[in-house]
């Protein structure tokens, strides 16, 4: 293994691409399904819920809700162990999907502020959808 290599970064695909060039433009997308109207996340090239291919983009509101997460001291991947610690979490997001993804800001004086049910908000950290605090003026 490389030592170079980043583990925090995705590859991209031609199926992704659109994904994460809105994510290195500030957006979040989630997919929605044509046939049965449910959103979902990660995304995927059919509806999880129906199987229908009649799936498209769409903008989420970048609102989420904390569902739960777990402070994580030691990861020996590069760039992690450099972070450490860092708050990993699962959100639910404002449209009904659920993501997992990174708390940032909350660490520290913050930390034990973290509570399930917290209002949280996207930020992005290299193309890549973290959360923090709604409201916070806190950055990655």
């Amino acid at each position: 293994m490389s030592t170079d290599a980043r583990f925090d970064l995705p590859e991209v695909d031609a199926f992704t691409r659109t994904y994460w060039d809105a994510a290195a433009e500030g957006r979040l997308l989630i997919r929605r399904c044509g046939a049965c109207a449910r959103p979902h996340h990660y995304p995927r090239e059919f509806c999880p819920h129906c199987w229908s291919e009649d799936v498209t983009w769409e903008d989420a509101s970048g609102r989420a809700t904390l569902y739960t997460w777990s402070v994580v001291h030691r990861n020996d991947l590069p760039p992690f162990a450099e972070r450490t610690p860092y708050i990993a979490a699962v959100v639910d997001l404002a449209e009904g999907p659920r993501m997992s993804t990174e708390v940032i800001g909350a660490l520290g004086a913050g930390e034990g502020e973290l509570r399930a049910g917290m209002q949280l908000t996207v930020a992005f950290r290299e193309g890549v959808p973290v959360f923090r605090a709604a409201g916070c003026g806190l950055s990655g």
